[in-house]
């Protein structure tokens, strides 16, 4: 309503700086829902004796395997001795796999094992299966353009390349 006002008035820079501020307050309650939805849809997720800590190391991984610790650690905001010592416990239940760059010794990458790619794979599954409740009944018109926003936060809010 406010943009409309000054829209009449003429005055487009005052409607566009209020349109930002606007924009801001969506981006905070939407980052806002995802936490709590990302909260929502792990609750039902079986995994075992794994900290939530654990979970998002094994989470990042999954979706951008191989990793470095050093990627672990600044996505996941955790020192790199919390981080290297999270993953030892993460390997020593056979979860996830380190080892060496070929091109370079000295840096080493992450992955998921076998086992790991198992846990996430039914996580991954719990979520899926989550959204196609909250999906349900939307056109295949509606579904094309919820993608195509989720492109574009990607693209432009996220800044995350296709």
């Amino acid at each position: 309503m406010i943009l409309i006002l000054y829209a009449v008035r003429g005055d487009f820079e005052v409607a566009q700086e209020v349109d930002k501020k606007m924009l801001f307050q969506q981006l905070v309650a939407f980052i806002t829902d995802v936490h709590q939805m990302k909260h929502d849809v792990t609750k039902g997720v079986s995994i075992e004796d794994i900290t939530p800590a654990q979970y998002g190391i094994l989470e990042f991984i999954a979706v951008s395997q191989p990793v470095t610790v050093s990627e672990i650690s600044e996505c996941k905001d955790m020192s790199m001795p919390n981080t290297s010592r999270e993953l030892k416990k993460l390997s020593d239940k056979s979860l996830c796999v380190k080892y060496e760059a070929d091109d370079d010794k000295r840096k080493q990458y992450v992955r998921l094992s076998e086992q790991g790619e198992k846990l996430m794979g039914n996580a991954f599954a719990h979520m899926e299966d989550w959204m196609g409740e909250r999906v349900r009944g939307l056109s295949g018109e509606e579904l094309g353009q919820l993608s195509n926003a989720m492109d574009l936060l990607r693209m432009t809010i996220f800044r995350v390349e296709q």
